[in-house]
């Protein structure tokens, strides 16, 4: 993964975009593979663990009423972290170019009657805001790692020039 980690750092580089990163099931995988790239800190920002619900909304601004709603595992959950991560991580009045985010149930039991293994993963970039859902199999090891490589391989095509 470390591979395809370096091709996402690379395609922001050469576009000169900072990134954020939302994290709620990955638990902070998404961004720790990221810095073990050399050269990553031209490119990350920071990240925001947002495990607990409340958390998407105090420190990500994901709407309320929404999460009352639909639950912290939703494809426009996943669009306003993504967008929230942004302004989170400003630096000097500036917001990162680009916000990833991830959200879903990793099991080994569903809080909410959805499948274990549901996953929205979404990328806002200066162009887009894409959420993408997922059902992974497998047990929590290999969704979390699923929604990893997935998380890159959204960042890396939606960075291209």
């Amino acid at each position: 993964m470390t591979d395809l980690a370096a091709a996402v750092i690379e395609a922001l580089e050469r576009r000169g975009w900072t990134l954020g990163v939302a994290e709620s099931l990955t638990g902070g995988a998404v961004i720790s593979e990221l810095v073990s790239v050399p050269g990553a800190s031209s490119v990350i920002v920071g990240g925001v663990v947002a495990y607990a619900t409340p958390v998407k909304h105090t420190l990500l601004g994901v709407d309320e009423a929404l999460l009352d709603r639909e639950g912290p595992v939703h494809p426009e959950v996943a669009r306003q972290m993504a967008q929230g991560v942004r302004r989170a991580v400003r630096v000097d009045g500036i917001d990162a170019s680009v916000g990833v985010s991830t959200t879903g149930i990793a099991g080994p039991v569903s809080p909410d009657g959805q499948p274990v293994g549901t996953v929205h993963i979404a990328v806002a970039t200066p162009e887009s805001l894409e959420a993408r859902s997922f059902l992974f199999p497998g047990d929590r090891s290999e969704i979390r790692s699923a929604s990893v490589r997935a998380a890159f391989e959204m960042l890396r095509e939606l960075s291209r020039e």
